[in-house]
């Protein structure tokens, strides 16, 4: 009687203790991946960020701070500056965003509130192959569609209401190309909504329903339901979107470089050519020769893009810790 029970209450140790024994092996194992792989990380984001400032030390050094505020790049007489690439960037950037942003709100609202499920799958699905689409093909897009409208039908109207007012005249001055800062900043507002949306429509799909059948039980209609309930409540995520899509607009090289016109020099208006890092980096260099102060600028110009991402980013999160809190 005494074995049996002793057979009964020892057999089934057996595979546990095994299961132990390999867990006490492995678990470590585990937690060294995990922690190689966050590492890995950092050394690879370091690595860049050294080569990169390594890389543009020598234009630094030639030109010293005045480089980022200097507006003239001439490759004969090798002056460089970053100022007109950092002003293009950040431009068209602004501009994609005042775009996309309403849209983004307007598409994620439908699929979210009012689009039927025979729409709402479809449309969905259209907006993330929006996403998929390589950047190379909405230059091209751009350049053969796009141009050719704005300086049509778009341009010529806009210069002619707005051009003569005092102040905001500025910003619709200059010849309609069809090309510029404004063109640039539509090709990158359609490429950053994908990402934007889909983020706005899990944020609000995420908005319990209790709170939003209580705001319709007590009389508020759809808009004032979106307004004081939906968007409250994800606004946290929202303005994380947001600087997401920011993000994403700044370092755009190939579809920038197809319709921005790639002029080095400054303008207020929208409609005048200019240039971004990426494109400048994009077009300069395949010329640039090996230790030459173009390669070092260009290298410099990488590493002030990584610089201006950085700060997006550091005000992304201090915008959601101050919304949090």
């Amino acid at each position: 009687m005494d074995a049996t029970m002793d057979g009964l209450g020892t057999a089934p140790l057996e595979p546990i203790n095994k299961a132990k024994g390999t867990g006490r092996i492995s678990d470590p194992i585990f937690v060294g991946l995990l922690w190689a792989s966050g590492i890995f990380v950092l050394v690879l984001l370091g690595l860049i960020i050294a080569e990169l400032f390594q890389g543009g030390l020598p234009a630094l050094q030639h030109f010293g701070l005045e480089f980022i505020w200097t507006a003239t790049w001439n490759p004969v007489t090798e002056n460089y500056g970053a100022l007109v690439m950092i002003y293009g960037t950040l431009f068209s950037a602004v501009i994609a965003v005042v775009v996309a942003l309403p849209l983004s709100f307007g598409i994620a609202f439908f699929l979210t509130e009012i689009a039927p499920q025979a729409l709402k799958r479809p449309i969905g699905v259209a907006v993330q192959l929006l996403a998929a689409v390589p950047s190379i093909i909405y230059g091209m897009w751009g350049f053969f569609v796009i141009v050719p409208l704005m300086a049509a039908y778009v341009q010529p109207p806009l210069i002619s209401l707005f051009g003569d007012l005092p102040v905001i005249g500025l910003l619709f001055q200059g010849p309609p190309l069809g090309s510029g800062m404004l063109t640039a900043g539509l090709i990158l507002a359609v490429m950053i909504l994908p990402f934007i949306t889909a983020m706005f429509v899990e944020t609000l799909e995420s908005v319990p329903a209790m709170l939003k059948e209580s705001a319709y039980g007590v009389g508020a209609t759809t808009y004032e339901v979106y307004k004081n309930v939906s968007v409250p409540y994800g606004n946290t995520a929202m303005v994380g979107a947001i600087m997401l899509g920011l993000g994403r607009a700044l370092g755009e090289t190939m579809a920038v470089t197809f319709v921005i016109g790639n002029a080095n020099r400054l303008s207020a208006s929208l409609f005048a050519p200019g240039a971004t890092i990426a494109s400048t980096i994009a077009n300069e260099f395949p010329e640039a020769g090996i230790g030459s102060l173009k390669l070092t600028s260009l290298l410099q110009l990488g590493f002030i893009l990584f610089v201006i991402s950085f700060i997006v980013l550091a005000l992304s999160r201090a915008l959601v810790r101050s919304r949090m809190d």
